[in-house]
């Protein structure tokens, strides 16, 4: 679906930049990305590295090889568990680029102590750091995603949200390549590497000087430093907000899927696989491009905007490949060994990384738009506290993922059969997710109608309020009007339509899902007539987009029909509530004739693909009219003359 930004619109609103990669010039996003990057990719530098010295280098009797990996995982989570509740706090509390500065210094100390782990070689201070790492990434965390929304835009947030999750993966990536490759060089590998962590820790700090100031949500929060309390206090705050709240959830099962894969790639390579350790390292360097490549085609996908669409589609995804990798992966055949040259000369390992490539796109396409959602919808004095509630959640998630795979491996599961229990859990766990938050689904719907069926443009879209009370009003054209309109919107809207169209079994369904508001003719229906006006008064009290069709019906000739006076007694209704909201004339274009419009004379819906496939429809959205200067026959002119190319 392409977008069309109306000449003079807000420079706020309008496409300041081509795409998501010009953020990276920009000093309001580029020293925050460059920062958290350094950040990601020296904690997995120092873990990795740590891991191979224990598991390899260093025989520790209190701490065997194959415990090894274990223990630091764990260490490194266990702040997560204690200190997201504080850390949510502080970032609404502070000044995030202070906070930012301190963390980072934090890391400069935290890794001179490393250095000395690892020219000693001595693990218990190691130990020490990776538990004193773990802290420092808690306390970034809620800095980290409570950031973004406060210096970019609505339309800017998708892409910048994409930028960092591709940007973590490749610094994961990175850290765990360099880590693995530097620790291995004979007598000065270790202290490479506590060389390189004080590096990279420096070049962060370097970097975070050069963001701007990010002012405090909150400033005058009394800190609680009981993190068991805050923590509850966190998860009941986040509850508050059902879809944000859905969305954490959403956003720890992933972790948990993306968990499951990671932890098992050593024994997925070594044991189905038959490779060597370059092997396992080429699964993970094909998971994080799959990652960082879905990440950075959301913005693409959602036209900039914050479209949750893209979440049902990840999810089918992740679980069409997971399902996938179980079968491609049985019946290798068995092999001692074979190195990456080997392992990548058969053709059936092809399917596998094929498999891993895709699964993890969806994984990336499925997380960007609910973090940005989150963002977007969270409570700005408490949208880092409800970030800490989910890595909170992210942890135990993560956590239950090692229990869960741990006990399917004791009970004989094979490791391609934990896999296709992962994706068949998926399907279940979206599906559950997306019956508790409709939302999900009919912005799906939206998406497939505006990219498959349709070729969908959209001009004025910035005239669309992002934030308070607005009545939509649009020409009717055909059954799928509300569903272009949702597309167009980045915010939900609830539409007010014929009752009869709720008969229709497929769209009828859609709609009730949408909580869209049935009314019929007074003199058929009073009851429902009253009800919808009641419920729309309702809708724009609480600060919602209102859409009504003032035509009253589906036009049968492709014209544009005079409107009623409906919308009249909406704003009526809204200015004895104290409520002036504004009225933004839209129209649809180019959808007559189309097999949801009524131009055969049997009715709608009757001669599929009348016009082919991808027929180009528009939408232009006019300037708002205040309340105040609205009647219907000036609205029904404003609305015709959009209606022209």
């Amino acid at each position: 679906m392409e977008t069309v930004v109306a000449e003079g619109a807000p420079a706020a609103r309008a496409e300041a930049h081509p795409n998501q990669f010009a953020l990276l010039r920009q000093r309001r996003f580029a020293p925050f990305f460059w920062t958290q990057f350094a950040g990601a990719a020296n904690d997995n530098l120092f873990k990795f590295a740590f891991t191979v010295l224990v598991t390899y280098q260093l025989q520790v009797a209190w701490l065997q090889p194959a415990m090894a990996g274990l223990a630091i995982g764990a260490l490194f989570i266990l702040p997560f568990l204690l200190f997201s509740a504080t850390s949510g706090q502080l970032a609404d509390k502070f000044d995030k680029r202070r906070l930012i500065l301190f963390v980072k210094w934090l890391e400069v100390g935290i890794m001179v102590l490393a250095a000395f782990g690892f020219f000693a070689a001595n693990v218990p201070v190691l130990l020490a750091c990776t538990f004193l790492m773990g802290l420092h990434s808690t306390l970034f965390g809620p800095v980290k995603f409570a950031y973004l929304p406060q210096h970019l835009g609505e339309r800017e947030l998708t892409g910048g949200n994409g930028m960092v999750e591709m940007g973590t993966f490749v610094a994961i990536l990175l850290g765990n390549i360099a880590g693995g490759l530097v620790v291995a060089i004979p007598q000065v590998g270790p202290q490479w590497v506590g060389a390189g962590c004080i590096a990279a820790a420096l070049i962060g700090r370097l970097a975070a000087q050069w963001i701007p100031v990010s002012p405090a949500t909150d400033p005058g929060l009394k800190i609680n430093w009981n993190p068991f309390t805050e923590t509850w206090r966190n998860l009941q705050l986040a509850r508050t907000n059902v879809v944000v709240f859905r969305s954490l959830l959403g956003i720890s099962w992933m972790w948990f899927f993306g968990a499951v894969f990671l932890s098992q790639f050593p024994s997925f390579a070594k044991e189905v696989l038959h490779g060597n350790e370059r092997v396992a390292s080429l699964l993970l360097v094909v998971f994080s491009i799959g990652i960082a490549s879905g990440s950075l085609m959301c913005e693409r996908l959602s036209r900039r905007h914050v479209d949750i669409g893209l979440v049902p589609l990840g999810a089918i995804g992740m679980t069409v490949f997971a399902v996938d990798l179980y079968f491609a992966s049985r019946g290798l055949a068995p092999a001692a060994g074979l190195t990456l040259s080997q392992f990548a000369a058969q053709p059936a390992h092809w399917r596998v990384m094929a498999d891993l490539a895709l699964l993890s796109f969806f994984a990336g396409l499925y997380s960007v738009p609910m973090y940005a959602l989150i963002q977007l919808r969270a409570q700005p004095t408490h949208r880092a506290r409800i970030i800490a509630a989910n890595n909170i959640l992210n942890a135990l998630f993560m956590i239950a993922s090692s229990v869960i795979a741990g006990a399917l491996l004791k009970a004989g599961f094979t490791i391609p059969q934990i896999f296709l229990f992962t994706g068949i859990a998926n399907a279940v766990v979206a599906f559950y997710i997306f019956l508790l938050v409709p939302e999900y689904l009919i912005r799906f719907t939206a998406w497939v109608a505006t990219h498959v069926v349709y070729r969908f443009r959209v001009r004025g879209e910035e005239h669309i309020p992002v934030a308070g009370p607005a009545v939509l009003a649009c020409n009717h054209v055909s059954f799928v009007d509300a569903v272009l309109l949702m597309a167009a919107s980045p915010r939900p809207i609830y539409f007010v339509m014929d009752h009869r169209i709720f008969r229709q079994p497929v769209l009828g369904w859609l709609f009730r899902l949408a909580k869209a508001i049935p009314i019929a003719p007074q003199k058929d229906d009073p009851a429902v007539y009253e009800a919808a006006f009641e419920r729309a008064a309702q809708v724009l009290r609480e600060g919602d987009l209102l859409a009504i069709f003032p035509e009253g019906a589906i036009t049968r000739d492709g014209t544009l029909q005079p409107f009623k006076g409906g919308i009249m007694k909406v704003l009526e209704r809204a200015r004895a509530d104290g409520i002036a909201p504004p009225v933004v004339p839209m129209a649809l274009t180019n959808l007559w004739g189309s097999y949801f419009s009524r131009i055969e004379e049997k009715g709608a819906m009757v001669r599929p693909f009348r016009r082919g496939v991808f027929n180009k429809v528009g939408l232009n959205v006019g300037a708002p009219v205040g309340a105040a200067q609205v009647a219907p026959e000036a609205l029904q002119q404003r609305v015709a003359a959009l209606m022209t190319p």
